[in-house]
């Protein structure tokens, strides 16, 4: 972050030292232009880093896509996505690692699970997440008419198997008291037994059962321990329940993008009314536009639509 905010602000002194030779007269109008359009994507680029705000963003990612009904069209489809994330992620400098692939009879791929290792790997490609649509002339139809093809395509946060427990002193309330019911009597006239109570959970542990307080209370930790960490197991198991019960909702006639091949040439994202006309760069892993966009509207609720219909600003 640090080394973003340098850059932003040495782009800003170069720009402001242009825009004075520019009224000086030099003709610098070229490089004013060319330093505009890097700061604009460097502010672009942290401004995304800072909508990345959900658990799990800064994971890296596992993606998998579907083909959906169509056979060759669809497979065909699924593998042309395919392309265009490991693209994007090559650009990134992000590493993958396909995990699972099943090709297609003649063409495409019938499935494709692959990894994208990288930071806010996941939290940029959740954009992604939902039914993708094609339109164009079919390569496979001899009649060269026009085919509408969909593939899903799913992204999950690469989670370490390994729950670490930490129980911070800060995080507990400890009390002690006399112990109660069967044992012996020293037990019984002293407050050796222990109480724990782990404030953020909420979770209360006790141990009454040794002669000792200092027993007890590492009876009670070891009880603590175990506790937390299950705890942590079910904020996973509803973690993933959360993402199955999304994946779900995932149908083919619900697409979150359409890229029009024909009549025209045009990808629109249904979400966040953002359109670009240069397919082939999009289709070539440049989608970071549409990851911007999305974050805003996650974000915010505002489309690309919404800042062109924005009227301007009274004097």
């Amino acid at each position: 972050m640090l080394e973003q905010d340098s850059r932003i602000a040495r782009l800003t002194s170069d720009l402001e030292t242009l825009l004075e030779l520019y009224r000086e007269g030099e003709p610098v109008q070229d490089d004013i232009e060319a330093e505009m359009r890097q700061l604009r994507e460097q502010l672009v680029k942290l401004e995304t880093e800072m909508l990345l705000f959900g658990e799990n963003d800064q994971r890296p990612a596992i993606v998998t896509i579907h083909p959906g009904a169509g056979g060759l069209e669809s497979q065909d489809w699924a593998e042309m996505l395919l392309r265009m994330y490991l693209r994007w992620a090559e650009r990134k400098h992000f590493e993958t690692v396909i995990t699972d692939r099943l090709d297609g009879e003649g063409a495409g791929i019938k499935s494709v699970t692959f990894e994208v290792n990288g930071e806010n790997a996941y939290g940029l490609l959740s954009s992604e997440v939902g039914v993708h649509r094609l339109v164009r002339i079919s390569p496979f139809d001899a009649n060269a008419r026009r085919h509408t093809s969909f593939a899903s395509v799913f992204v999950y946060p690469q989670i370490d198997d390994e729950i670490k427990i930490e129980i911070r002193p800060e995080d507990l309330r400890i009390d002690t008291f006399r112990a109660s019911g069967a044992g012996g009597q020293h037990v019984n006239r002293t407050d050796s037994a222990v109480r724990i109570t782990h404030l953020p959970t909420g979770i209360v542990v006790q141990c009454q059962n040794e002669r000792s307080q200092h027993k007890n209370r590492a009876v009670a930790l070891k009880q603590l321990r175990a506790r937390l960490y299950e705890y942590e197991l079910e904020k996973r198991r509803e973690e993933e329940r959360k993402i199955e019960a999304s994946k779900l909702d995932i149908d083919f006639g619900s697409q979150i993008r359409s890229y029009v091949l024909a009549p025209y040439r045009l990808v629109k994202d249904h979400r966040t009314k953002l359109a670009v006309g240069d397919v082939d760069r999009v289709l070539d892993g440049d989608i970071d536009d549409f990851i911007h966009a999305w974050l805003v509207w996650r974000k915010t609720g505002k489309t690309a639509g919404d800042a062109r219909e924005e009227p301007p600003e009274q004097p």
